[in-house]
């Protein structure tokens, strides 16, 4: 990581892949690949038992921040469209039986958690899944009673949400009779490919005024962000987002509804020194009033097709506040499905916090 500069210049190649000596970038971009990698597995069969399964509840037991952070989106996305109960736990209930199907995920085989909510649902006869590493003390709970479905791409845990989200959807998918008709069916290999080229449009050889990631990087950098959703697909976005940049760049960004972010307007407006007085910068001394406050917090609002058009109204009462939305990007008359809007403006965020890490995270 390199030293915090305000001089980073995100258009030089060769100094952003030599700042890179961690491979963040690289890392960010392989969303599509873990999304592609649970295409496979569901194309091998690795779900087929679950086909002809008419759960009384779908359970998704997060026992880290990336998985429950994938349990919150798919259960924003699909609670409505659902004809079984979905259900997002911190560790396996004690009601589940031999009529649910639990989806246990995490990131670390050794996290007795973990271990330990695979072992009650199996003890418990449910349809068991695991999104989780194949070593250690998941290996030996399992130990081909379950359905294993291990990373085959290697990234750091941080940019494990591609994986967890597409495990959770394919479970859900491939059983018949859990999503309705009026669910958007999503293809996981399209899902992969819209990711894909999220990041080749976020590659480092792209300049800011084409490359979303360099371009929302460059908007947050020396700036206190807030970053706020507008529904509760959106809210878990922004505080995923939220997550990344804390992770990845050390950058610290509250996550709220903009509902919230809406009741907070007032505050944001005012511009106070550290006495408490109302900053007017024509008659500001700092001698005699300390220093000049802070710049104001620029909000950023993640939104989806249907909702995108009504977030711009109410954003407008904001200070400072711009929409990130994907759509209406491209040449397309096609709007995608909720979930790649969503997976999208996940690669961005997390390409975007790499860039920031690169700059030293400011």
């Amino acid at each position: 990581m390199t030293a915090p500069s305000p001089l980073f210049d995100f258009d030089d190649v060769d100094e952003v892949i030599a700042a890179d000596i961690d491979g963040v970038l690289r890392s960010a971009a392989l969303g599509g690949a873990q999304i592609r990698a649970v295409a496979t597995a569901v194309d091998e069969q690795a779900l087929d038992r679950l086909v002809d399964v008419r759960p009384r509840s779908v359970v998704f037991v997060g026992t880290d921040s990336r998985s429950s952070r994938a349990a919150d989106l798919v259960l924003a996305l699909f609670s409505e469209h659902s004809s079984a109960p979905l259900v997002h736990a911190a560790e396996t209930p004690p009601w589940v039986g031999a009529l649910d199907v639990v989806v246990v995920a995490g990131n670390d085989a050794g996290d007795p958690a973990l271990a330990g909510s695979i072992d009650a649902a199996l003890r418990r006869s449910a349809e068991v899944i695991v999104d989780a590493p194949d070593e250690g003390p998941v290996r030996a709970v399992t130990a081909g009673r379950a359905v294993l479905l291990p990373p085959r791409v290697q990234v750091p845990t941080r940019y494990a949400l591609a994986r967890h989200v597409a495990v959770f959807y394919a479970v859900l998918a491939v059983m018949r009779d859990v999503l309705r008709r009026d669910a958007a069916e999503v293809d996981l290999a399209r899902l992969a490919d819209a990711v894909d080229q999220e990041a080749l449009r976020d590659h480092p050889s792209n300049e800011v005024f084409h490359n979303p990631a360099k371009s929302l990087a460059v908007r947050m950098q020396s700036r206190r962000v807030i970053l706020a959703g507008d529904r509760p697909a959106t809210v878990a976005l922004a505080r995923h987002a939220s997550e990344s940049l804390l992770q990845s760049a050390g950058v610290v960004a509250s996550a709220a509804s903009l509902s919230d972010v809406l009741v907070a307007r007032d505050r944001l407006l005012e511009a106070l020194t550290v006495s408490g007085e109302r900053y007017d910068p024509l008659f500001h001394d700092e001698e005699l009033d300390g220093p000049a406050p802070l710049p104001p917090a620029r909000v950023f609002v993640f939104s989806t097709d249907s909702d995108r058009f009504a977030a711009q109204r109410r954003i407008a009462a904001l200070p400072d506040a711009e929409l990130v939305s994907v759509v209406g990007e491209f040449d397309s008359d096609t709007v995608p499905p909720v979930l790649e809007q969503i997976a999208v403006s996940m690669v961005r965020i997390e390409m975007a916090a790499a860039y920031l890490r690169l700059a030293g995270g400011r």
